[in-house]
């Protein structure tokens, strides 16, 4: 009889710091001085503590209880600068909505490139409560795609909601840094039974196999809590 495979009890500590070292030379790649400025933010928070403290003739006590919060306003600074870079990184790249939508934990059920031409515009579809979401990124011919997309879409889960996204920097597109964003105000119209069954009805449809960006795409950049 084989043992049974110890788990590793320092794992979750190791997958923490790893995920900490990639995020931040993720953000070293957008930015210089990264440390530097996450320091210049703790600093000055932990000083304001220590002085009110000081008010109150309790330096050391106050601190002693300043320094966690310091170091979370540090920390969250770091996730903004990390998640800003994780975006940079894939902006401008085909696929890049994509990349940003399967980052996505809950709600959504996303195909990716379903609709792709040669210029390598490309239609992504999000199935969830809130009906479809096609989501498209691309250049001027992307139009038509979307709308022979839309009309399959009418044509094979009639009567669903069915959204349009258009992933750019310019007016009336939304930007990928925006993109997780703006699928959460659509408003949810099917219910559970519902958007299983439309799942199952659109897994005929499928899609296409291509290469999309790869890399660490945070999801609103969730890094492993201190401890």
């Amino acid at each position: 009889m084989f043992g049974r495979k110890k788990k590793d009890p320092n794992a979750p500590k190791k997958v923490r710091f790893k995920t900490i070292r990639d995020a931040y030379e993720l953000a070293a790649k957008q930015y210089s001085f990264v440390l530097l400025r996450c320091l210049a933010v703790f600093v000055p928070l932990w000083l304001i503590g220590i002085l009110v403290g000081a008010q109150f003739g309790r330096p050391g006590y106050a601190a002693f209880l300043t320094f966690p919060l310091a170091f979370l306003g540090a920390f969250f600074f770091f996730t903004r600068l990390a998640s800003s870079a994780a975006y940079a990184s894939i902006e401008g790249q085909p696929g890049a909505g994509a990349s940003v939508l399967m980052s996505i934990r809950k709600g959504w059920t996303i195909t990716p490139a379903v609709s792709v031409n040669k210029a390598q515009d490309m239609i992504h579809r999000a199935v969830g409560k809130a009906g479809i979401v096609l989501v498209a990124e691309g250049g001027y011919a992307v139009r038509a795609l979307l709308n022979d997309e839309k009309k399959k879409m009418e044509r094979f889960a009639p009567g669903v909601p069915v959204h349009e996204l258009l992933v750019g920097n310019e007016e009336g597109q939304v930007s990928v840094r925006k993109l997780q964003r703006q699928m959460k105000k659509f408003p949810k119209k099917l219910s559970t039974v519902q958007v299983r069954e439309l799942r199952a009805r659109l897994k005929a449809v499928g899609g296409m196999n291509i290469a999309l960006p790869k890399g660490p795409m945070p999801k609103n950049m969730r890094m492993p809590k201190p401890r």
